[in-house]
């Protein structure tokens, strides 16, 4: 067989070669899947095959690649036909291995799922000892309570039977007592809460850790940027704004006292931006690529570095191994001694995939550390692996199981994630007022849209803007779509002069993609009047391409609902754009209008500044030791039946706070909120807590992952935590901000 391979043609050769070394691999696989220590689960089997699967494949294609496009590339003309196959094939290899992973997960029963990963306490192994009490935690330990900590039970029962199985369980101090099995889940693996006295402990050792100093310059940040070409438009975009964030640091230390924060260490990695990801995007950047993720990565660096924070920032899968490696050397199933090499890791969904390839096992012990960079938002119902499985949800960004605040949106898209936002680039000149007194607001009409094949079928629309306003563009010249010869195009602008543009313009008009971009909010906040498209109906997965992969059933009402909902009239009109009509009424109304430039506190650098810094100092999802929000922010709303949590909330001028949901989920705190439970019983779903009124029935939450603002049910009554607002930082609740940033 091999002896045959050499006497074919070079394309039939490497053809075989990848057959040859695909059987080779299936035995290598098969050899290594029954020789494994039987001690270790199918699920941290499954996930080591499929990975050693993937490198095989990715080392095939980086081979192809070297073959091809190597020195001898110009002489292997005739290979063009045979790489593009190669590719193709590698490309539907690793696609099917995905679809795989999904058919293994199907074979796991639950009773062997990986425990670290499990939403089920009942993570002991078969035949285990009795699980652990509450009242027996209380008594032995003084542990008074494990809300919020649904896998403590399952794993001091499988510690209590295994903790003989690693040498470093008793360098930990695990001594087969309970209470030993505790303190080594609760400061080690974050599985349970800390015993009270030592959280008096840590307290005190904060005491000693290094103090987060105020910095007012940028120079040091902007110097390490400097050295990464991938970087520049980081880099453009932090010295525009410099003299602005400066200014906003100083004032934010002058409102609160930011003295005492212990000093973070944060790695940042911009998965988007690794030669891995395939993306392009930093090639592509100045030419009309993507900008939403890199305004927020731009904007969130700052901030952790002029919050006096140390901060590693990591762009490529080299890096973050180099930065990681010491974490990886572990050849026991127990996390690295001492004191954690890190306090935040800062990510996109892109990067979290490679930081698991790069940790392995020991991942799950820095799961809680994660806060996830996700533009559109990720529900509960696609977070949890169990669930999305169960409900046949599919969404390639899914599964993930963190706590769903965890995800940092761009918008306050859905209250189950985190608000964490951006910037609005405002036009700024050194004589800045003398200088926009110059400058003349004509009828001008700017389109957001940087392709030009946003413009197709949009022509009757624009035909009837033209009518009122002189039609501009910034689109690549690049484009095969005909547009009507009135356009004026200008081509990519600079973030300079895209701002001079929106200063001299009327209205922008949206053409109803892209969707939730950052340029409305720059362009109101430079004095234009944003022409929002209006969706009937809204777009949501079901029935809009864009959405169909991504893991949220959130619907859009608009091509920018913060806008529409949180701004709205003079600054923003919401329309339908094929109502031609009703356009042309609202353009008349529109040209008579004069507004003056508009932008929520929110989307300023001391609005990011002020909301990150409390992010920072009391989202906790390790040690959880205390509930942020303050617990007096509470509202108690009952929903109907089929209603929301999120839909009760807003229809009484409040915002559903998921943090609440663990206070609630007891059948005492329903009574104290006039909630009688004459039976309950703990379940799991989207839904719970809820109850039934003609029964008294209440039923609780069993599963923490899955408590959800969204969720509803068309019998049961949802009790839902809803909390007041501050008008331009929803963030918080309006009794947070006196005491917030107070240590």
């Amino acid at each position: 067989m091999f002896g045959s391979l050499f006497r074919r043609n070079a394309s039939q050769k490497l053809s075989a070669l990848l057959l040859v070394f695909g059987f080779i691999w299936g035995l290598v696989l098969l050899r290594y899947t029954f020789q494994q220590p039987k001690r270790q689960n199918s699920a941290e089997l499954r996930e080591q095959i499929l990975e050693l699967s993937k490198r095989y494949v990715r080392a095939l294609a980086e081979e192809n690649q070297n073959a091809v496009d190597g020195p001898r590339g110009a002489s292997m003309a005739g290979y063009a036909d045979l790489k593009r196959t190669i590719a193709v094939l590698l490309d539907d290899i690793l696609q099917r291995l995905g679809k795989l992973e999904n058919k293994v997960d199907d074979m796991i029963p639950s009773s062997v799922t990986d425990t670290t990963n499990s939403t089920s306490s009942n993570s002991a192994p078969a035949g285990g000892s009795k699980q652990i009490s509450q009242q027996e935690f209380t008594s032995l330990c003084g542990l008074t309570s494990i809300d919020g900590f649904p896998h403590c039970q399952g794993k001091v029962k499988w510690m209590k039977e295994m903790w003989k199985s690693e040498p470093c369980y008793a360098s930990y101090g695990v001594n087969g007592s309970i209470c030993s099995f505790i303190l080594y889940l609760s400061e080690v693996e974050n599985f349970c809460p800390m015993l009270p006295e030592r959280i008096k402990n840590v307290a005190a050792a904060n005491v000693l850790k290094p103090k987060a100093k105020i910095l007012s310059s940028l120079d040091g940040l902007l110097a390490t940027l400097a050295e990464r070409e991938e970087l520049l438009w980081i880099k453009l975009r932090i010295e525009r704004m410099n003299e602005k964030w400066i200014a906003a640091v100083k004032a934010l230390a002058k409102k609160y006292n930011l003295q005492d924060r212990p000093q973070k260490k944060i790695l940042l990695h911009l998965g988007l931006l690794t030669k891995e990801s395939g993306f392009k995007i930093a090639e592509n950047v100045f030419k009309g690529g993507p900008l939403g993720e890199l305004v927020q990565w731009s904007d969130l660096i700052t901030s952790v570095y002029l919050l006096g924070h140390n901060i590693t920032v990591s762009t490529s899968i080299d890096q973050l191994k180099g930065h990681l490696s010491i974490l990886t050397g572990n050849k026991d199933g127990c996390p690295i001694r001492g004191e954690k090499l890190l306090d935040l890791i800062y990510i996109d969904i892109v990067g979290l995939k490679q930081l698991g390839s790069v940790l392995g096992t020991s991942f799950t012990h820095y799961r809680c550390l994660l806060r996830v960079l996700d533009s559109f938002g990720t529900e509960p119902e696609f977070n949890h692996a169990e669930y999305t499985k169960k409900k046949n949800y599919g969404s390639p960004w899914g599964k993930l199981n963190l706590i769903p605040k965890q995800f940092y949106n761009m918008f306050p898209h859905t209250p189950d994630n985190s608000f964490l936002g951006f910037v609005v680039e405002e036009y700024f000149h050194k004589n800045h007022s003398a200088f926009l007194n110059k400058i003349s607001r004509t009828n001008k009409a700017l389109v957001y849209g940087k392709l030009a094949d946003y413009w197709k079928d949009k022509i009757p629309f624009l035909d009837i803007v033209r009518k009122y306003a002189e039609l501009h563009g910034t689109f690549h010249e690049d484009y095969k779509v005909v547009l009507p010869k009135y356009v004026i195009n200008h081509g990519i602008l600079s973030g300079h002069d895209l701002q001079l543009l929106l200063r001299e313009t009327k209205v922008f008009v949206g053409l109803g993609f892209p969707y939730e971009g950052p340029a409305p909010l720059e362009a109101i906040a430079n004095g234009c009047i944003f022409l929002n498209v209006k969706f009937n109906p809204p777009k949501n997965r079901k029935n809009t391409q864009f959405f169909q992969g991504k893991p949220t059933f959130r619907e859009l009402s608009s091509q920018h609902p913060y806008a529409e909902t949180y701004i709205g009239k003079p600054h923003v009109w919401t329309v339908d754009i094929d109502n031609l009509s009703l356009v042309e009424e609202l353009l008349r109304q529109i040209m008579n209008q004069k507004v003056e430039p508009y932008l929520p506190y929110e989307f300023t650098c001391e609005g990011l500044l002020e909301r990150l810094n409390v992010f920072i100092e009391k989202q906790d999802f390790c040690l959880q030791r205390e509930i942020w929000p303050p617990i007096s922010a509470l509202r108690v709303k009952v929903a109907k039946p089929s209603q929301s949590c999120v839909e009760v909330c807003q229809k009484e001028q409040l915002i559903c706070e998921p943090a609440f949901f663990y206070h609630l989920n007891k059948v005492a705190e329903l009574q104290r909120y006039k909630i009688i439970c004459s039976t309950s019983k703990k379940e799991s779903d989207l839904y719970l807590p809820a109850y039934n009124p003609e029964n008294q029935l209440c039923l609780l939450q069993s599963d923490y992952l899955l408590f959800s603002c969204a969720g509803s049910h068309e019998y049961y009554n949802r009790i839902c935590p809803c909390r007041d607002y501050v008008k331009g930082q929803v963030a918080f609740c309006q009794g947070c901000l006196e005491s917030k940033m107070d240590n």
